[in-house]
């Protein structure tokens, strides 16, 4: 073969290549645009206002008391179903007792045709991890071998058990490799030697902080621990409700629940009483003090001050000054109940890495109207909050005008990622799955 015959042949494969290469992306390109304008939305949005480019759907509802929820890597939803709250009887024909419940979108059509009851469950919690999915199961955490596609329901696995009754008793949890991390909740608001009741102080020593109040890490593969087997990994946080390791800087996040009463019991203004104290998001490392029962969050000093049952005037700092501070400070009484750090590709760049945190609403925001009821998003950098505002992500919740009503009203629960970057918000009032996704501007 002569030389310049060669050249001739390598300039025709390589232009072959090319036109081959230019095909596939133009192929690759139409089949990403199909893709995306196959994103599944509901008309209306599932009643949701969310940023342009983004859609919903009722991936499923009438649930009952649907609280946590994780998506499995074959794209299955997992959600503990919890009796005897407000959510009431699943209309699915799941019952009173709650459960363990798969969802599966066989379809894709953003709404799920496979509803099934698939181990016993009644709590907060659900996680798969470890070749298990992980329950709370009232004040027990158990687990359950996955076989296949579905969890082992015939050879449950009790890994913590009775763990103490009364007061905050969500026991939600995380699993990080063989260590689970457990909100242990307090019994009390403000730990005062009568609960709740006018001008009672506080116990000093609060001995609640010894058992309760905190976080606990437990070995997530072992069987029949108790509350004695457990470490406190932190303390000070009054009720936790949301636990999620970050997997940008690998470590523990949780929001707190703050105190309540505060016009009540004490005297201050119900506009304090509204808005103080802050909901706090703490970034948690080993040893760490957030300060409850002693402090609050005063978003009006932006620092953690005395509470009055150990005689703070809502500005003493007092002993509160070595408490460690949050990493962002939210509006008072909103009652976060679930965070998630978003990885998916699906969503714009800016979500990568940031927070969402989903907001279960108020009840003691009187005279001003109850707030939360929504999910926002806070931009992250590193371990800190990438600026002094969240995003309203996705509201309509609580119906028209973001308060509560009788009728309509959802309260955001859970949430979760989904395999193809979607994120799932669980509702506890309705029974309610949404589905949110992006599908362009």
């Amino acid at each position: 073969m002569t030389t310049m015959f060669r050249r001739a042949a390598t300039f025709a494969a390589a232009s072959l290549g090319a036109a081959v290469l230019v095909a596939i992306l133009q192929h690759g390109g139409m089949r990403a645009a199909q893709a995306r304008a196959a994103v599944p939305c509901d008309e209306g949005n599932a009643g949701l206002t969310l940023p342009a480019g983004f859609c919903a759907t009722v991936f499923a509802d009438k649930l009952g008391t649907s609280r946590h929820l994780t998506v499995a890597s074959n794209g299955d939803v997992y959600v503990n179903v919890q009796a005897g709250r407000a959510g009431g009887e699943s209309q699915m024909g799941l019952g009173k007792d709650g459960g363990l419940v798969l969802l599966r979108d066989t379809k894709g059509t953003g709404h799920a045709d496979v509803i099934e009851k698939v181990a016993d469950a009644n709590g907060t919690e659900v996680a798969i991890a470890n070749g298990y999915v992980y329950v709370t199961n009232k004040n027990n955490v158990v687990r359950f071998p996955m076989k296949g596609e579905r969890p082992d329901a015939s050879s449950p696995d009790t890994i913590v058990m009775n763990m103490p009754t009364g007061g905050h008793s969500a026991y939600n949890f995380v699993v990080d490799g063989k260590a689970l991390y457990l909100n242990i909740g307090s019994r009390t608001n403000s730990c005062q030697t009568q609960d709740r009741q006018n001008k009672a102080p506080g116990a000093d020593p609060c001995v609640e902080l010894e058992t309760r109040a905190g976080v606990w890490q437990f070995d997530a593969t072992k069987s029949h621990q108790t509350a004695a087997d457990g470490q406190r990994f932190a303390t000070g946080i009054r009720n936790s409700v949301s636990l999620v390791w970050n997997p940008n800087d690998k470590s523990l996040y949780v929001t707190q629940h703050g105190r309540d009463q505060l016009a009540q019991n004490w005297g201050f203004t119900p506009e304090q009483s509204a808005e103080w104290p802050s909901e706090e998001l703490f970034h948690v490392t080993k040893g760490d003090d957030f300060g409850w029962p002693y402090c609050f969050y005063n978003p009006d000093e932006k620092h953690k001050v005395m509470a009055p049952e150990y005689g703070g005037d809502g500005k003493a700092v007092g002993r509160c000054a070595d408490k460690k501070a949050p990493v962002f400070a939210f509006p008072g009484h909103w009652a976060p109940n679930a965070m998630l750090f978003y990885t998916g590709a699906q969503f714009p760049p800016r979500y990568k890495s940031g927070a969402f945190v989903a907001f279960h609403g108020s009840w003691n925001r009187a005279p001003l109207p109850q707030g939360g009821f929504r999910v926002v998003f806070l931009p992250m950098k590193g371990d800190k909050a990438a600026g002094a505002e969240f995003d309203n992500f996705a509201v309509g919740f609580a119906g028209e005008g973001g308060t509560p009503t009788a009728d309509g009203l959802h309260r955001p629960t859970g949430l979760a990622q989904g395999t193809d970057g979607s994120v799932y918000v669980s509702d506890d009032n309705g029974g309610r799955i949404y589905k949110i996704s992006y599908k362009g501007k």
